[in-house]
């Protein structure tokens, strides 16, 4: 099996709350830091992925994780502050965002224009984490 072939493995996950990002290390030495605004916005959760046709997720630019459990050893179920917990983040997922994110954001911030969507938050929220 090919480097190419095989499913990236994490081995570390660090929850930087006061950046809100998640730092994804991989079994290849590759570490990736991903908003938790991105993870949100494009979580593999039914309730996001609507069967291959994506809603487009807004108003999340202040979220944040709030929790991550394992879920074997191939993905996390992450909660999020807004209450959002249904998605498993599986590794080969994780890694995507990660490698990828640079094109995944430009896609995401042009689908937000083009529908006249926003990253603020409706309410504004200030959270203070220790």
């Amino acid at each position: 099996m090919s480097q190419q072939d095989k499913s990236p493995v994490v081995t570390n996950l660090k929850l930087k709350r006061k950046s809100k990002l998640l730092e994804v290390s991989f079994e290849s030495g590759e570490v990736f830091n991903i908003s938790c605004e991105m993870l949100r916005v494009h979580s593999p959760s039914a309730e996001v992925q609507r069967h291959g046709n994506p809603i487009l997720v807004t108003h999340k630019k202040a979220v944040n994780i709030t929790g991550i459990e394992p879920v074997g050893n191939y993905a996390v179920k992450i909660t999020f502050d807004d209450g959002h917990d249904t998605g498993l983040f599986s590794w080969k997922i994780l890694f995507e965002l990660g490698n990828q994110q640079v094109e995944i954001w430009e896609r995401y911030l042009a689908r937000l224009r083009a529908e006249k969507g926003s990253r603020e938050p409706l309410i504004d929220m200030n959270i203070k984490y220790s």
